[in-house]
């Protein structure tokens, strides 16, 4: 999730009532009435569920008081803190990119507790792997139900392959009706082919 501030449009220490005014106004602008029969109802849809992340996350940090982290592999950082030096350096090495050196320093720890299995979905998540990234998350969330950051990014990296998916079907991938019969029209244009 990008920063929830700014998604709402409002400052870092916006009071509750500033974050919930931003939070109607923008509600209006994206509801799906406005968007009916419109190409761009699916944008609105989208922007709309961010919206609604934002605020569910910044009232659930106890909205203004500027409690949310930073943004980090699709979800809250709020937890950051509360981990070990080591588990805040690999987290560093992620943002910066060097995934292969965040592997390896994974790879060298002993204890594979609910952080560990997070950060390698962190990981697999940026590689594109999102199977591996859903089953590690999905992991770390099982071990720690409470932790909201490792829920919120179960959630959008979920939520993040249906949107793939459903954009591919869309486009025709997956139909397989339709590889069959591509697949009779090639057959039937090579035997065509060889009869001249």
């Amino acid at each position: 999730m990008n920063n929830p501030y700014e998604v709402l449009g409002v400052r870092q220490n916006a009071s509750e009532e500033e974050i919930k005014t931003a939070y109607r106004e923008l509600v209006k602008k994206y509801h799906p009435d406005k968007y009916q029969n419109n190409p761009l109802s699916d944008l609105a849809e989208e922007k709309l569920q961010e919206v609604n992340e934002a605020y569910d996350a910044l009232m659930k940090n106890g909205g203004g008081n500027g409690a949310y982290g930073n943004s980090y592999g699709g979800a809250q950082n709020s937890y950051q803190n509360q981990t070990t030096p080591e588990y805040n350096d690999i987290r560093s090495i992620i943002d910066s990119g060097n995934l292969g050196y965040a592997e390896q320093k994974l790879a060298q720890m002993r204890n594979r507790d609910a952080e560990w299995f997070f950060l390698s979905g962190m990981i697999s998540y940026k590689k594109g792997w999102y199977d591996d990234a859903v089953t590690k998350v999905r992991t770390a969330a099982s071990m720690n139900p409470n932790n909201f950051e490792y829920q919120t990014a179960l959630n959008n990296i979920m939520n993040s392959g249906r949107m793939y998916q459903n954009n591919s079907y869309g486009r025709g991938y997956g139909n397989d009706d339709m590889m069959c019969k591509l697949c009779q029209a090639y057959m039937c244009a090579d035997c065509l082919c060889d009869c001249f």
